[in-house]
C-alpha cells in the first residue's frame, strides 16, 4: 500500500493523487482519505476528491461488468479470473440475503477490506439488482465509508502515521 501511495505522492499533485487513489478498486475511497490525510489535504477537500473518485467508476461497472464478464468467460486464458470475480460475488451475495438494498448499503458502508463501492456494484450485479436502486444505495454506502474513514484519518491524529 505504501509502494502505491509513494509511487502517487512522486507523480501527481496531492489533490489529483487523492482522487486517482479512490477510484482505484480494493483501495477506493478508503485509501483516498488516508492519502489525503497524510499529504495534509484539508479535510472538506479531500472528503469531496476521495467521494467522487470513488463513485465515478461505479455506474460503469453497474452498466457493462456483466457483458465484460460474459465475454471475458468465453477465452480460457481469462475465465479463471472469472470464475474467482464471480465467486468472490456470489459469496458477497450470500451474506446480504434477502437484505438486498440495506445489506447492499451495510456491505459497502462498513470500510473493511473487501468491502466498497467496487465489491458493491459487483454484488448488485450478480443480484440483478436494477441500477437505479443499486446506485443510490453504494453511492450512500460509500458516502457512510467517507464518514467513518475521516474520522479516523482525520479526528484522531497518529492512528495511521
Amino acid at each position: 500500500m505504501s509502494q502505491i501511495y509513494d509511487f502517487f505522492a512522486n507523480h501527481f499533485p496531492p489533490e489529483l493523487a487523492a482522487f486517482i487513489i479512490s477510484m482505484l478498486p480494493l483501495v477506493e475511497l478508503r485509501g483516498g482519505i488516508i492519502f489525503s490525510s497524510v499529504v495534509g489535504i484539508p479535510f472538506a477537500e479531500a472528503f469531496v476528491l476521495c467521494y467522487l473518485g470513488n463513485i465515478l467508476p461505479i455506474p460503469f461497472i453497474l452498466l457493462f461488468l456483466r457483458k465484460i464478464l460474459t465475454l471475458l468467460e468465453r477465452w480460457r486464458l481469462t475465465s479463471r479470473l472469472v470464475r474467482w470475480v464471480e465467486d468472490k460475488g456470489q459469496r458477497a451475495a450470500k451474506k446480504l440475503g434477502r437484505y438486498d438494498k440495506l445489506g447492499l448499503f451495510i456491505f459497502v458502508a462498513i470500510p473493511l477490506p473487501g468491502t466498497g463501492g467496487w465489491t458493491g456494484s459487483l454484488v448488485s450485479v450478480l443480484l440483478d439488482l436494477q441500477i437505479r436502486r443499486a446506485f443510490p444505495t453504494i453511492a450512500l454506502g460509500v458516502l457512510t465509508a467517507g464518514g467513518i474513514m475521516s474520522f479516523f484519518a482525520y479526528f484522531i491524529p497518529g492512528l495511521f502515521f
